[in-house]
């Protein structure tokens, strides 16, 4: 069932259309009527109908101005044009603004049922198109191999948590289990001459064409091609262009680090002899560290990017591991940016058990390494500047958090063990986001007041809006809009006309202003509509209230 609101300000064809046309059985429910294009405005906030049908001649705003309206903030909304004018210059703007159908009066209502039907005939097919999963699936199925390299790509170039890793390759359609993970970097030499001669059958590129050229990604694409070859009748290995470059993935079930290791290198070097066998090009491959987690894979990949930097040193044309050529260097855990950034949301907007959460998985990452005492010290100091920055941000004293006197970096030291500086830290942060929290709040407060003592200030000029507002108070739009409703409990546009209405009915029993003065004096440049408001909200006419109020 669609929503439908009908605009029309003769009250009698509007109660007609109303009552001569069973609207449900075409598939439509009238959810309201207005009698002019600003009534129309705000009732479309309110219900937000499918389709507006309006007439052009009305007061306050005509039909094409609300048309109009109605294109800048409901975009998908259908119009149908009510109108007895079929000039040349009317047609041109209902044009411009995009008018769904149009009926000319005089017309019968089955003439109207039958322009409204076909605007549902359009609506159901645009409903099906978005509704239709099978549509969907499609498109999703073709995007798959670009997503599939997209998440390849982000899996060497940052930190990405299990549960992300997990998700994505499953749906994918990618194996991502092992025991041992390592990237490589496969990279085209430069060749500064002619190549020798290809062997028969294999087709060279003119040494002309090698420079770093289009022609280079063509070279780049072959060398994938045979990468693919050869990963192919292997299980456990992923070859992909990221940036200039191909990388192959390997996600072995050998925990041996050093055998798994070895597996991988027999696999590049097999690579390396093919690419020069079959294209006659050179590549010299970077094979990062062994890690035993998925997220752990940039790593793996900014070591395999050293291990090609040797090559100034060992030449080209071959496989280099970090493993050899920095052997014995030792990683110490590490307070990287996703684990910061994770819990700098938490604080900031999460809640006591996500905060459980995120505190248990920092310090099980160092119950489970092998850390010296200084390295645990300087980890736990990394995740404690992080909780001291957002104090800093949201202007909380840190003596609030810590108490009077208090060096945070010391306490670390009166504890026994991980449990109690884990408990500790944890009420640390429980504070912080509390604080943070009323803080908003207040400023929520603080903000609507001075909202409020705005309007109340201004409510007599007519030019006053929520943009003016807004200006003053140095905020968006939206998010005064989104706060003001919340703390009111109604709209800023209902909240002015509230506020100059209890005026317009002080104005009436105080003094002898004519209803026009008082109009102007509030903030309405038209009296009339004044009289139409003030009748809409109180249910009599401005004389009518003040002969009343006189008279009582």
């Amino acid at each position: 069932m669609y929503k439908l609101l009908l605009v029309e300000d003769e009250e009698d064809v509007r109660d007609g259309l109303v009552e001569e046309i069973d609207w449900e059985s075409c598939g439509f429910q009238v959810v309201d009527t207005a009698e002019n294009g600003r009534e129309a405005a705000e009732l479309i906030d309110k219900h937000i109908p499918d389709v507006v049908v309006t007439d052009i001649q009305m007061p306050f705003m005509d039909g094409l101005q609300l048309a109009g309206w109605i294109r800048e903030h409901y975009r998908a909304t259908k119009i149908i044009i009510l109108t007895g004018y079929d000039e040349f210059e009317y047609a041109q703007k209902a044009i411009k603004l995009q008018i769904d159908e149009y009926v000319l009066k005089p017309f019968s209502s089955q003439e109207l049922v039958e322009v409204v039907l076909k605007v549902k005939l359009q609506m159901d097919a645009e409903r099906s198109e978005k509704e239709n999963i099978h549509v969907l699936m499609e498109h999703y199925r073709k995007s798959i191999p670009v997503l599939r390299e997209l998440f390849l790509s982000q899996l060497v170039s940052r930190s990405m948590s299990t549960d992300e890793i997990r998700e994505k390759s499953s749906s994918y359609g990618m194996e991502l289990e092992g025991q041992s993970f390592m990237a490589s970097v496969l990279r085209l030499d430069y060749v500064h001459n002619h190549l020798t001669e290809p062997e028969e059958g294999v087709q060279m590129v003119s040494s002309s064409s090698l420079k770093y050229s289009e022609d280079r990604y063509l070279q780049l694409f072959a060398v994938l091609n045979i990468a693919e070859e050869i990963c192919q009748r292997l299980e456990g290995f992923k070859v992909f262009i990221h940036l200039e470059d191909c990388v192959l993935l390997s996600a072995q079930l050998e925990q041996d680090s050093g055998q798994a290791a070895q597996l991988t290198l027999a696999v590049l070097e097999e690579i390396r002899i093919n690419v020069y066998k079959y294209l006659k090009l050179t590549i010299t491959v970077g094979a990062g560290t062994v890690c035993t987690q998925p997220g752990e894979i940039h790593q793996s990949y900014q070591k395999a990017m050293q291990a090609l930097d040797y090559r100034l040193i060992l030449g080209n044309d071959r496989v280099i591991w970090i493993g050899d050529v920095e052997s014995g260097q030792y990683e110490s855990l590490s307070f990287d940016e996703l684990k910061e950034q994770t819990l700098i949301r938490c604080i900031k907007v999460g809640t006591p058990e996500e905060m459980d959460a995120v505190l248990s998985q920092l310090f099980s990452g160092m119950q489970l390494a092998q850390l010296s005492v200084q390295d645990c010290q300087v980890y736990l100091m990394e995740i404690l500047t992080c909780v001291m920055k957002v104090a800093k941000e949201f202007s909380v004293e840190l003596e609030e958090l810590f108490g009077a006197g208090t060096y945070p970096f010391a306490e670390i030291y009166k504890y026994n063990n991980l449990q109690e500086v884990k408990q500790w830290m944890s009420g640390i942060c429980l504070k912080l986001m509390n604080s943070i929290a009323q803080g908003r709040q207040s400023g929520y407060n603080q903000l609507v007041e001075n909202a409020k003592e705005y309007i109340r200030l201004h409510y007599q000029d007519c030019e006053i809006s929520i943009n003016k507002v807004c200006k003053h108070l140095h905020i968006s739009t939206g998010y005064f809009s989104s706060i003001f409703k919340k703390e009111v409990k109604m709209t800023f546009v209902n909240y002015l006309m509230q506020i100059r209405m209890e005026a317009a009915k002080e104005l009436l029993r105080s003094s002898d202003l004519k209803t026009f003065e008082i109009a102007e004096r509030i903030g309405f440049s038209d009296p009339n509509y004044f009289s139409f408001c003030f009748r809409k909200k109180f249910g009599i006419s401005p004389k009518e209230y003040r002969n009343g109020a006189g008279g009582a």
